[in-house]
Parts: C-alpha cells; structure tokens; sequence
C-alpha cells in the first residue's frame, strides 16, 4: 500500500490478516532461499496469456535500470546478479512493437529462465491479493460534506506522532496541515490502505495523492481485528467484506479504524499517472508489489493463482513485473496485484485473495546460461 508504493505498502488490510496466518516464522531479512528452475514448456498456462500485455511494464523497467550502475546487484530470491545482464535484455524489448503476441513470447524465452519461488517451508504456495488506486470526491474548503481531511506530513514532530485516535479527534486540525476535505471517512481510510489515488475537486478539477509518511506508530490490520474478535473468519475476509462492515456498523467505523493506530500522510501531485515504488506508472493487471528485500523491483513474475477475479472459477495465470511493494507484502511468495484506477478495479482488488503459485523470469545471463530458447 505501498505513491503507490507506500499504498500496497499499506495493502495491509488483508495482506497482515493473511500473512499472520501463512505459514512458519519467517527468517531475518535478506535470507532467500532461491528456487526450482524450470522451462516455458512446464509453466502453468504460458501459452494462454496474451504476454505482449507485460511489455509496456518491461519498458517502464529498462528506463530505471538504464539509469542505474551496471554493477547494480538485483536479488531474485537468494539468486544474485548485475543490472549489466539487463542491458542486452532491454535493447532487445526496444526493438518490439507489443503488438505481435509471438514476438513478444519469443522474447520472453529467448533471454530468461522460470524459477519457482520457494518459500521458508520448502513449499511453492503463498498468498496473492489486489489493490487500486481509488478515486475520491473533496474540496479545498471544509463544507457540507466535505469533513474528513486528509493530511500533508506535519512538519512537527509531535504532530507528526500522533495517533489515529487522536488526528480524528481533531488535534491536527487547523495547523495548516490540510491538503483536500472528502465526502466519505471510509473512503479515506481506503486511501491510505492503498496509499495512493485521486480526488476529484468540487470545482470538477482532478489532484493526485501519493504517500508521503506514516506517523510512527505500530501498524495493526483491522481485517485481523474482526477476525480475533469473532466477527468474520479468514475465509471470508478481503477489503470488500471490510468496507461491507463498516456500511452496516456506521456507529463502530471509528472504533474499528482506531485499532489501527498508524496514520498515512500524503502529498499532492500530479493526477496522470499512478507510480509505484520502482518510480514508474504502474500497468493495470500487470503490475505486482512484492517484498522487495526477496525480488528486486523490475522481476517478471508469472503468476499461477487460484481464483482469477475477472471470471470466477477459473485460475489467473498471467505475466507481471513486480514494481511496487507493501508493508503487508512480506515473504517470497506473497504478492499484492494492481488493477487500476477507479471503482471497477476496486471491485476486482477486493475479490482477490487467493493461494497461488510464482515464477521470477530470471535472466539467463545471471543464472550462467546463453540467451536461446
């Protein structure tokens, strides 16, 4: 939650719910444990997605790493390897147009490998779930409906600590700290879940919102607040059964968003693009966050999940790049996928969530193989 980046950085709502119950204590940052090479010809469903798709996310890839020292390390995994074996890997993705389905797939082949992520267990299985970028309705001014405010970083440091609880008695309030006023607090607390978005002003003008900061105190996941009190089970929990609670318990809205004392702040940009934390416009339906400290930002990751939101009852297998991350996002196999902007994606962010399988593509380079099929 998570820009974007602190918004799957904050895609906590589920992602902890989840995490908290997935498996064994996880080992101390930077202890990957690698995977199982495999080939295209064995990987899930690879000649059914259209992967041209992924292209524009790969580009989006090549322009940070032109930028970066070729003697960059990346880290797939436990996997080590240089920006320099991307060079040749990008000159080759330039040269496509992404409209030729086999020219793309080509590409895919000739210059990676498919390694199954593993996790701590040994096991190939972890949890996937989506995120947004919301748009909301505010004003500059505090009127009519427009009471809840959403906040830039306080440049006090006192004020910059306090807690959820407190900001929404109002100890923030007119200390200039203001950016925009909205119509819905549930909203709101989405947007910081997802840490970025756009508001759509009262005078019809349109501003973006991206993550800025959080207020230092411990994260707590409120989907894990309803499941340990009783009112929901594992199984039934996602942003969607969330936001359905808080409709139907107006009274207790405040006294469920209060469980989680930390607090987003943003800042105001630009409302075109939605950028995640690799520091590119993320693609809908192609763009994943991850745990970073496991695959570095810019990995292909074919995925192989259980429930595809957009058509029930069927497995989602599709090519991603992993470019952003998230404070819920921890582990190799654990993933938050982006599906744009707006209600209809928020829809389908909020349907998944679901056990599943993951690939890196990892450049044949780094693994000491020549580029080929």
């Amino acid at each position: 939650m998570p820009s974007i980046s602190r918004v799957a950085a904050l895609v906590a709502l589920l992602g902890l719910v989840v995490a908290g119950c997935a498996g064994p204590a996880q080992p101390p940052k930077g202890g990957g444990t690698g995977g199982v090479a495999t080939d295209f010809q064995h990987l899930p469903g690879w000649r059914e997605d259209g992967v041209a798709a992924a292209l524009p996310a790969v580009w989006n890839t090549c322009s940070v790493y032109s930028a970066k020292s070729p003697g960059t390390r990346l880290n797939y995994n436990g996997i080590d390897g240089p920006v320099a074996d991307w060079v040749p890997i990008c000159d080759a993705a330039h040269r496509l147009t992404g409209r030729d389905e086999a020219q793309a797939r080509q590409f895919f082949e000739t210059w990676f490998t498919p390694v199954a992520l593993t996790g701590f267990d040994g096991g190939q299985f972890g949890r996937f779930t989506g995120y947004f970028a919301p748009e909301l309705n505010g004003s500059r001014v505090r009127r009519g409906a427009y009471q809840t405010p959403l906040y830039r970083t306080p440049g006090n440091g006192r004020d910059r600590q306090r807690s959820r609880a407190e900001i929404a008695r109002g100890v923030l309030e007119g200390r200039g700290y203001e950016i925009v006023w909205v119509d819905d607090p549930i909203d709101a607390f989405f947007l910081e879940i997802q840490g970025s978005g756009k508001v759509r002003l009262d005078d019809g003008s349109v501003i973006g919102l991206k993550f800025d900061g959080q207020n230092g105190q411990r994260y707590r996941a409120v989907g894990r607040v309803l499941v340990d009190a009783g009112i929901a089970t594992l199984d039934e929990m996602s942003m969607g059964y969330i936001r359905n609670w808080m409709l139907a318990n107006p009274d207790r809205v405040q006294w469920l968003m209060n469980q989680n004392p930390s607090y987003v702040y943003f800042r105001e940009k630009a409302a075109e693009d939605v950028i995640g934390a690799h520091d590119v416009p993320l693609t809908a339906g192609r763009s994943l966050a991850v745990d970073n400290d496991y695959i570095s930002l810019g990995t292909p990751v074919w995925l192989d999940i259980e429930d595809d939101p957009t058509v029930p009852g069927r497995t989602l297998r599709r090519l991603v790049l992993a470019q952003d991350i998230g404070g819920a996002i921890r582990g190799p196999i654990r993933g938050d996928l982006y599906w744009g902007e707006g209600h209809a994606a928020g829809d389908m962010a909020s349907a998944m969530n679901a056990e599943g399988r993951a690939y890196m593509l990892v450049p044949r380079a780094t693994l000491g193989l020549t580029a080929g099929r």
